[in-house]
């Protein structure tokens, strides 16, 4: 991705530069700064618009009717009710100076300044560390950041291991940076990860979460799980992956299950699936060194119940990171049920909807999701192969409504209730009977209507009822079999 010169007006929203005219009507200094001059150089359109000023958030706060300012740091929140989450706050902070870091996160004290080398001068990497007036059309690049965009690095500014040490999650937002942006992180810069990445020990495990749900989010998870791996970052992350670096499989597998796993959720991006599932793809064989056996008889290693075993250990992990209870559910769910059979020419509708019961109905397309990732990440030519279509498709014939008699208003036990009649064979032809009217004309599936129809039909002779419930009947079963064929032509099964 290659970053250009300039920023071209238009690409800044009329929000973002009223803010900026405002303060500097006032007789202050406004600069665009950090990552949106980052993502406007590379051409991408920010998700957040932050400014920084020489005015105090006093006068910040003069100069705008809706603003507020609860924070440590004297970034002031400018409401503009724009009605895009993009930029209905825009974030104005005064330059600013830091002291000493005693908790390798956050500053001990802040100090505003007047100097804008200085605030750039105290930010985290050179891409970050550029401003950019919206008035002049002027970039102040400091320390090289628009040469490192074009070099596609992500270098530290000034000293790396200063960086670290004053705040260690640093180390894990330039692995994020390289995942989502494509870039490599400069040699010096990986050198000091390495050296400080016990310094990740003192970050909060939500913060930890957070770098980590953007990695995996991000284009370029595999990018990401190769540095947390080369760096030592992967132990204070998610250190149960470390138990899967070279860890061969069978024969069945070409990849050790570390490059397998992180070839699964790479796929996973590459599809833009969902969060669940590429965590899932991620940690779907995490049980495999725990269970892994040789088998004499078979002259091959084994995993059994390793997607068992797997489930304990996700749910672990992500509970230690602190990861939201719905979310840990479904990876878990899919997780331990990735092994589900799939020969389509071995197993019957009810197995499907077994597999269904037992994963969810809400999960059971993601879990299809997991699968063509785990067939990919094997090295498989194809992800969705003819039996995993054809699967696929008993799927979707097991989660529609099926054209039956439970599609009515009225059951048997309304029949024999309303009408006082004892349990027998005219139920079911009566009931068949008002399903073929309805396959026809659904607007007659009410109850009035049908208890009436159903009144009609049991004052007929026994003989001529039982032919129309047969000819019912015989019309569901037809109209049952219309439907599976275009479900089977819709997967390319036919």
């Amino acid at each position: 991705m290659r970053a250009a010169s300039t920023i071209p007006p238009a690409n800044i929203p009329p929000e973002v530069k009223e803010v900026a005219q405002a303060l500097e009507k006032a007789g202050y200094e406004a600069y665009l700064v950090g990552g949106c001059v980052r993502d406007l150089l590379l051409g991408k359109e920010p998700k957040d618009w932050d400014i920084t000023t020489n005015a105090t958030p006093e006068k910040i706060q003069r100069l705008f009717p809706h603003t507020y300012y609860n924070n440590e740091f004297g970034t002031v929140g400018v409401v503009t009710e724009s009605g895009n989450p993009a930029t209905e706050v825009v974030e104005v902070t005064p330059y600013r100076t830091e002291g000493t870091y005693a908790d390798f996160r956050r500053p001990l004290e802040v100090s505003f300044t007047d100097s804008l080398e200085e605030d750039l001068a105290r930010r985290d990497f050179t891409i970050n560390a550029m401003a950019y007036s919206i008035s002049r059309e002027n970039l102040i690049d400091t320390f090289g950041g628009l040469e490192d965009l074009r070099r596609e690095i992500i270098r530290a500014v000034g000293d790396p291991n200063q960086r670290f040490s004053e705040d260690a999650l640093r180390m894990l937002r330039a692995i994020r940076l390289a995942a989502e942006l494509n870039l490599a992180i400069e040699g010096e810069t990986l050198t000091a990860i390495a050296q400080n990445a016990p310094l990740l020990e003192h970050i909060s495990r939500e913060r930890i979460r957070d770098e980590f749900i953007r990695i995996i989010a991000s284009p370029s998870p595999a990018v990401g799980m190769a540095l947390l791996r080369q760096t030592g970052l992967m132990r204070y992350v998610l250190p149960e992956l470390e138990e899967t670096y070279d860890v061969g499989q069978n024969r069945s597998h070409i990849y050790d299950v570390f490059e397998h796993l992180v070839r699964s959720v790479q796929h996973a991006a590459d599809r833009n699936f969902s969060l669940a599932v590429r965590l899932a793809a991620l940690l779907h064989d995490i049980g495999k060194p725990a269970t892994k056996a040789y088998d004499p008889a078979l002259g091959d290693h084994t995993f059994y119940n390793h997607e068992v075993v797997g489930a304990a250990i996700t749910k672990r992990a992500l509970d230690r990171l602190k990861f939201p209870h719905d979310l840990r559910d479904k990876v878990v769910a899919l997780v331990r049920w990735h092994m589900f059979f799939a020969d389509p020419e071995k197993i019957t509708l009810s197995a499907v909807r077994r597999i269904i019961q037992r994963v969810g109905k809400e999960n059971i397309w993601d879990l299809l999701h997991l699968r063509m990732c785990d067939r990919i990440g094997s090295g498989k030519p194809k992800e969705q192969p003819f039996r995993l279509r054809k699967y696929t498709a008993m799927v979707e014939q097991a989660l529609r409504d099926p054209i039956s008699v439970s599609m009515l208003a009225i059951n048997g036990t309304n029949l024999m209730e309303h009408f006082h009649v004892k349990p027998g064979p005219a139920i079911g032809w009566v009931l068949h009977a008002l399903l073929e009217e309805i396959l026809e004309d659904p607007s007659k599936n009410n109850r009035e209507y049908l208890l009436a129809r159903a009144q009609e039909l049991l004052a007929l002779p026994e003989e001529e009822l039982r032919q129309i419930g047969e000819k019912g009947k015989k019309t569901k079963e037809e109209a049952e079999e219309a439907a599976t064929k275009e479900i089977l032509k819709k997967y390319g099964v036919v």
